[in-house]
């Protein structure tokens, strides 16, 4: 896809009329990355003060989802005349890079709410329907979680009177029990509109909601990603964002919860990095067959951190590009074709696959260069491997490969999925 094809639909049309804020918004100023860049490094510096100790405890993110609420940094999408920080997308998947530096799990949570709200806009056709939940949502500061794990179907909408009844579970639902708004996807199991996936919106403590004490896995333990069952829960016609359909605008989600994961991962590279850098610094003398006299200057040290560095920072410099595709991607809204959402999908599959791997690598790897002393528990210096061991099987990375594979060999696109 060629950069000439992104030109913003011409708004005399009627058909054409903004989707959204986004378009001909522009894009993210210097200004404005460094306004919330600067938010989101002094919250990182707060998160990393203990984020070994809060790992370990494992416990539900209610303290850290408030300095979340506390920065502002969970409105920074929302536009200016509805309350919020009117910024850019580029600008709020580099705040979850930063934050992924110091708190993987935290980061997730931002990510996760962006993409989640970003459903205000890519589900809902009426503006003023747009702006009711705009507003309540910078109001309220809200975080929005959600329960949507296509692969964990079990769930039963039934229509009652002039809503709906919901009853089932769904795993892996996060920011659920510290969000104040969870995104649902649920099929409609009878009547006429039977088959169709409806999106909605259930505050927090909707009465037989009930969020299932159950994330206790090997990495990002404090992302929320609890279970939550449904018993006989009403859903309301206001609670209601709109069906989800293959038109491809409402269908650019996707590409951006895959685009967020790969400024996560980035993020998690980088804090190993970092981290790795401050113990090698520590670490006076070198091994005892070295030829240098402190470690820092072994020259098999440093070949292992600068090819790690090098490969950092070639994921960073495509991250970059690719944050500001998705948002001149959204800049187009009903003028999106699945020609241009298709090949949008395959750069941020590029992205997902080598940061992945890179990441993975890296925080397995980079123990060879900080040596024995680095694994003692008081580091936590493992907190990397897992957050990114873990989140890295969200979906298999394999399928994104076959993705590009597919794309660059036959001009393939996968089929619209939650994953693709």
């Amino acid at each position: 896809m060629s950069e000439t094809t992104l030109t913003p639909p011409a708004e005399t049309d009627a058909a054409l009329q903004p989707r959204s804020h986004w378009v001909d918004a522009g894009s993210a100023t210097e200004e404005e990355l460094q306004h919330w860049s600067g938010i989101a490094e002094e919250l990182a510096q707060k998160l990393a003060a203990d984020a070994i100790q809060r790992d370990r405890a494992n416990a539900t993110p209610f303290a850290e989802a408030k300095l979340l609420k506390d920065s502002g940094l969970v409105s920074l999408l929302v536009p200016k005349e509805h309350g919020g920080g009117g910024g850019h997308w580029s600008t709020a998947l580099t705040v979850v890079r930063i934050l992924a530096r110091a708190d993987a799990s935290i980061a997730q949570l931002l990510a996760y709410h962006y993409i989640n709200e970003g459903n205000i806009v890519l589900t809902i056709s009426d503006a003023a329907e747009r702006q009711r939940w705009f507003r309540a949502t910078a109001a309220g500061q809200w975080i929005w979680g959600d329960s949507v794990n296509p692969t964990d179907p079990d769930l039963t909408l039934v229509p009652e009177a002039e809503g709906w009844v919901l009853n089932g579970k769904k795993r892996y639902s996060t920011g659920s029990a510290v969000g104040d708004a969870l995104l649902v996807n649920a099929r409609i199991s009878a009547g006429p509109e039977a088959g169709r996936i409806l999106a909605f919106v259930l505050e927090n403590g909707r009465e037989g909601v009930t969020y299932v004490d159950d994330w206790d896995f090997l990495g990002q333990r404090l992302s929320s990603s609890n279970t939550v069952t449904y018993d006989h829960v009403r859903v309301n016609p206001e609670d209601v964002l709109g069906y989800l359909t293959d038109e491809p605008y409402s269908t650019l989600v996707t590409p951006g919860i895959q685009l967020a994961f790969g400024n996560l991962y980035l993020g998690i590279a980088e804090g190993a990095l970092n981290k790795a850098r401050d113990l090698i610094n520590a670490r006076p003398h070198a091994w005892f067959l070295s030829t240098a006299e402190k470690y820092r200057h072994d020259p098999f040290v440093q070949r292992l951190v600068g090819d790690f560095k090098s490969q950092v920072a070639a994921v960073a410099a495509l991250a970059e590009k690719i944050n500001r595709r998705y948002e001149q991607v959204l800049a187009l809204g009903s003028a999106v074709t699945e020609e241009v959402r298709g090949e949008l999908a395959v750069e941020i599959a590029e992205l997902k696959v080598i940061s992945s791997d890179v990441a993975t690598q890296l925080t397995h790897q980079i123990f060879e260069a900080t040596g024995t002393s680095s694994t003692a528990s008081k580091h936590g210096f493992d907190l990397y491997w897992r957050n990114i061991r873990t989140h890295s099987l969200h979906d298999p990375v394999d399928y994104k490969k076959l993705e590009v594979g597919a794309h660059f060999l036959n001009g393939e696109f996968q089929p619209l999925s939650l994953y693709t």
